[in-house]
């Protein structure tokens, strides 16, 4: 006869629900960050004259092209449009490619190179200092994004200084 019972004990039942309490608490961070990144970018875009592409913040996986916008240094509308969509494009490949063995951490690490060079242009027009820009992307690192939230907000309806 075995010694496993084929009903759950205490202990599969607490560890299940502590299981389930952790999905839910990540659930509701993703959500979230999601909804302050989609108000940043938003009144971002309002504030520095990209107010007809700004509706792109509120839309989940695509509002990097307001990301790409904001890195921009085209001037006008038309051509920082191009120039986001080109590189939106480029992440979604990279995006779908990353599913390939192999290749797909390649894809993967110039996804995040991307990401994080993006990130930097948009700290710098924040700021206007390149040691600055490299210093909030290496506190938005270590604070797993809680800095760039809380820098965002403060910044979000205040112009570009670059």
């Amino acid at each position: 006869m075995s010694t496993y019972g084929t009903y759950p004990s205490e202990y599969d039942v607490f560890y299940g629900g502590l299981f389930f309490a952790f999905v839910l608490f990540a659930l509701a961070l993703v959500v979230i960050g999601y909804v302050v990144t989609a108000l940043i970018y938003y009144f971002t875009a309002k504030t520095n004259e990209l107010g007809e592409i700004a509706f792109w913040a509120w839309i989940p996986l695509l509002n990097v092209y307001l990301l790409f916008a904001f890195g921009s240094s085209k001037t006008t509308m038309e051509e920082i449009k191009k120039e986001s969509l080109i590189f939106m494009f480029i992440y979604i490949g990279l995006a779908i490619v990353q599913i390939i063995p192999f290749i797909g951490i390649l894809a993967s690490i110039a996804l995040i190179v991307l990401g994080i060079y993006y990130m930097y242009r948009l700290f710098y027009r924040w700021t206007g200092e390149p040691g600055m820009s490299i210093l909030f992307i290496i506190l938005t690192i270590v604070t797993g994004s809680l800095f760039f939230y809380i820098y965002g907000l403060i910044k979000m309806k205040k112009p570009f200084v670059a």
